[in-house]
């Protein structure tokens, strides 16, 4: 029987992570100490028990949006967007708090917007300059180790490109090992390290302490000959890590758990949670607005025009499916003299006689589009993701096309990377529809605010071209 202690794999903690909640509590004092400056601020005791409360609130607010987790080969702006976050709430918190507590009463508003705006820049700041400073020292040797790889496979490759990829880890290749023949492993990519010799070579340069770290990237399959390794390996100081080969699955943005300490790992999964998806909803929530604002106007001139021109109401509600399947009613503007909603949807089609005057107009600028604002705000839609299709198009295609549900993994978007990238409009083929899922599913493997925004800037473009809208 093995002790439950045994499989419990626990997360990282580091000196950085300390210095890093270091830097933030300073960064914290320096703000109230600019506040401070302010004319007719009372620097007491409450006033330091202010520093000391916001420091703690930072800190929980920080583990609960996984601030302090180790960011190592993670893009900057995710950690600067993460710590905005953390910083945000922990800041409306405490405001509401001293507001109905009425312990703000004695501090000027400027001094408040002071330590805000002053605490932001600096989480930011800093971040920055830690990464700078992490990539100097590894560029020049400081506190770099030599790691190995096992296995000249697809998945090592790919492990010593995203290790290139990161200086600031730390890490120098040394190469890979394998006992295989080349014959039968192919050749290694041009720039990506050389084959030095045998595992058993490898062996010996880890007992002389000349390899730190050691990856295997053996196939998941090959467990007796990884466990020999390990009882190989078990003789020297080097760190060794399994790499699993999760890649012959298609994978869409799988990500590590545990269940009571017992690790797990998503294949399929929503890529929106903890901070990621806080700050895609903040972004529709206030693009959204923004945009209803600009759109007030026009909307009311179509819905007077739609009333004129022909019978029926103004806006059309078609069933779709929503964020992990559930059905959702997305707003439109009328553009047909029908309403389409059963177990039977026919597809617009260029010249389709169901289509008013109006309604041709309104399809070709995406015009008709707009009211699904109201969904974004909702909560059931977001800016950016796949097109929801009619529910009776999702039951036709769920059993023609592999992987098809997947696609509401996410939350139905107004527009996204199929629609930029030209698989706008009627899908007359089952290669046109696999064409678009196959654009949903990359969106969802690749997700990123700043993909949002570059799919967001390309739509406005594609609207104007007019390009399959019918």
């Amino acid at each position: 029987m093995i002790p439950q202690n045994v499989l419990r794999i626990r997360h990282e903690r580091s000196l950085g992570d300390a210095l890093l909640r270091a830097s933030d509590a300073a960064c914290v004092g320096l703000g109230f100490a600019a506040a401070a400056m302010y004319p007719k601020t009372p620097v007491d005791a409450n006033y330091f028990l202010a520093v000391t409360i916001t420091i703690i609130t930072v800190f929980l607010v920080g583990e609960i949006v996984g601030l302090y987790r180790s960011w190592r080969g993670v893009a900057i702006y995710r950690e600067i967007v993460a710590a905005e976050l953390t910083w945000l709430y922990s800041a409306t918190a405490l405001l509401i708090v001293a507001f109905f507590t009425r312990y703000s009463d004695d501090l000027p508003r400027a001094a408040l917007l002071i330590v805000v705006g002053t605490v932001a820049a600096l989480f930011a700041a800093t971040r920055i300059v830690v990464r700078m400073v992490q990539r100097s020292m590894m560029a020049k040797g400081v506190n770099t180790r030599k790691f190995a790889i096992i296995g000249v496979t697809e998945l090592g490759v790919r492990l010593a490109r995203n290790m290139e990829d990161a200086p600031e880890l730390g890490m120098e290749f040394a190469g890979f090992f394998d006992d295989r023949p080349a014959t039968r492993t192919g050749e290694i990519p041009a720039g990506v390290g050389d084959r030095l010799g045998t595992i058993g070579e490898l062996v010996d340069l880890a007992q002389l302490g000349e390899i730190h770290r050691i990856y295997i990237t053996l196939p998941m399959r090959a467990e007796k000959r990884i466990r020999h390794l390990l009882d190989q390996f078990a003789n020297s100081t080097a760190s060794v890590y399994i790499v699993p080969d999760f890649f012959v699955f298609e994978l869409l943005h799988s990500r590590w758990t545990d269940i009571g300490g017992l690790p797990v790992v998503s294949v399929f999964e929503n890529p929106f949670y903890g901070v990621d998806g806080m700050a895609k909803r903040i972004c529709d929530v206030a693009m959204a607005s923004l945009a209803l604002v600009a759109a007030a106007l026009p909307m009311m001139v179509i819905a007077v025009l739609i009333k004129l021109t022909s019978r029926g109401p103004v806006f059309f509600r078609q069933k779709r499916y929503g964020l992990d399947g559930r059905e959702i009613r997305v707003w439109k503007f009328r553009s047909m003299r029908v309403a389409d909603n059963g177990s039977v949807v026919k597809q617009a089609t260029k010249g389709d006689s169901r289509i008013t005057p109006l309604g041709r107009i309104l399809r070709k600028t995406s015009l008709d589009e707009l009211p699904q604002l109201f969904n974004v705000l909702e909560g059931n839609m977001s800016l950016v993701g796949p097109r929801p299709h009619a529910s009776a198009h999702n039951e036709q295609y769920r059993r023609l096309i592999p992987g098809y549900m997947l696609r509401h993994k996410v939350k139905p978007g107004m527009t996204g990377l199929a629609q930029v990238l030209g698989w706008r409009g009627e899908t007359d083929t089952l290669d046109k529809m696999s064409n678009r899922i196959q654009c949903d599913l990359e969106y969802i493997r690749e997700w990123s605010i700043w993909m949002d925004l570059k799919i967001l800037f390309k739509t406005v473009f594609v609207v104007f071209s007019q390009q399959n809208a019918y």
